[in-house]
């Protein structure tokens, strides 16, 4: 069912706003009323990446009269596959920036504000504060849980979206739903996941243009609660199989033993980007892509791990790696292929993966095995420039 309007109507809609806004004037259940809601909203969206680029979009385009945008990151060039705010001029720009001078040719009667700042427990409860409602695009749990918390804790609705690969998932939460049928994240996602276990896009990838799917339904929901109109995705969950081509709703219930959020906390210390036992394996263990082609040079004997998947191997690859995949190695099922009588140094994209796949060697008894810090990525920076990063 509808919720109340989430804002209060402008006082009027100039001349060059009716002809600009007329299609969603001519429908009665947006109307007059509803335009000047929209203009009168606030929305903060999260991330000016591969959701927030349509998010802000749209919701610029939609008449949304102050969109906030926070975001730290500069365009690079393998964003442009799906960040369609941003193109080949902005690489190196900040995204935010970028994004403010999208959104001013979309619309130039949409006030931006820009929060050139990482989010974290100390500034978000200030940045949300002034906004109607909140748009999370981004892709990270740390930061779900904090744009989530703060956002109980301010009474704030807020609209997230996920993409992975070719499937997409959105969702409306509002602790303080009028209805009384509150939900948080933390009802869908008590914990997050263990370290390594969901990987990121950065590490699976993406189908670009599931942005734009997922993306266009966060703003449908952000527009439907800023104008009362329609049902939301309020209790319900739903995912996209962009290679179905199918829909699904799931029904969402309050997790009784979600404990009552009171404040912020330390989310990266919560989530965890690696696990304990990989920070431990990785301290005093960890080499440099120079100290690696050292090693190189200098002729030791050693078996260059990578222990990414095939398909990121086609891609690049650092001269003398074999390819043995993560997960075989965390199974055991790799250890048989293992030489007993040499070093192994691992590698993986950022040096992330490698450190999960270094602890469970060392638990193993592969007491001398080290990984190399930053990866490939690391690699193409350092030693050899001529190498595609992705």
């Amino acid at each position: 069912m509808a919720l109340p309007p989430l804002v209060e109507p402008a006082a009027e809609l100039t001349k060059e706003e009716v002809a600009r806004y007329s299609r969603h004037l001519i429908i009665p259940d947006v109307g007059v009323d509803g335009q000047k809601r929209l203009k009168n909203a606030k929305v903060l969206v999260v991330g000016a990446g591969g959701l927030g680029s349509p998010a802000l979009l749209y919701l610029a385009a939609a008449g949304v009269g102050t969109l906030g945008v926070v975001d730290f990151d500069v365009v690079d060039e393998s964003n442009l596959q799906r960040q369609v705010i941003h193109g080949q001029s902005d690489v190196g720009r900040p995204k935010a920036e970028s994004a403010r001078d999208s959104v001013a040719e979309i619309n130039p009667f949409v006030k931006v504000i820009l929060h050139q700042t990482h989010l974290n427990s100390e500034n978000a409860l200030e940045i949300f504060r002034d906004y109607d409602l909140i748009l999370d695009g981004t892709d990270n749990f740390a930061t779900r849980y904090l744009v989530n918390d703060a956002a109980v804790l301010l009474g704030k609705p807020y609209v997230w979206g996920s993409i992975f690969r070719f499937e997409g998932q959105v969702s409306v939460f509002w602790e303080d739903a009028p209805d009384g049928q509150g939900l948080n994240y933390r009802d869908l996602y008590p914990e997050p996941p263990p370290p390594g276990m969901v990987p990121s896009c950065a590490e699976g990838g993406v189908l670009g243009v599931l942005c734009a799917s997922i993306g266009s339904i966060m703003v449908t929901e952000a527009i439907k609660l800023l104008t009362g109109i329609g049902d939301p995705l309020l209790g319900r969950l739903m995912v996209y199989d962009a290679l179905e081509m199918s829909y699904r709703t799931i029904k969402i219930r309050k997790d009784p033993e979600s404990p009552k959020i009171t404040e912020l906390i330390d989310y990266e210390a919560f989530c965890g980007v690696v696990s304990t036992d990989a920070q431990q394996a990785a301290a005093g263990n960890t080499i440099t892509p120079l100290e690696l082609k050292h090693k190189q040079e200098s002729g030791e004997d050693f078996l260059l791990v990578d222990v990414r998947e095939p398909h990121e191997y086609e891609i690049v690859k650092i001269p003398g790696s074999v390819l043995i995949p993560k997960d075989r190695i965390l199974s055991g099922e790799a250890f048989a292929e293992l030489p007993q009588d040499k070093p192994l140094v691992l590698h993986c994209k950022s040096g992330a993966r490698s450190a999960e796949a270094l602890a469970a060697l060392h638990k193993a008894g592969f007491s001398d095995a080290v990984h190399v810090g930053g990866g490939v990525l690391a690699w193409a920076r350092e030693v050899d420039p001529s190498l595609p990063t992705y």
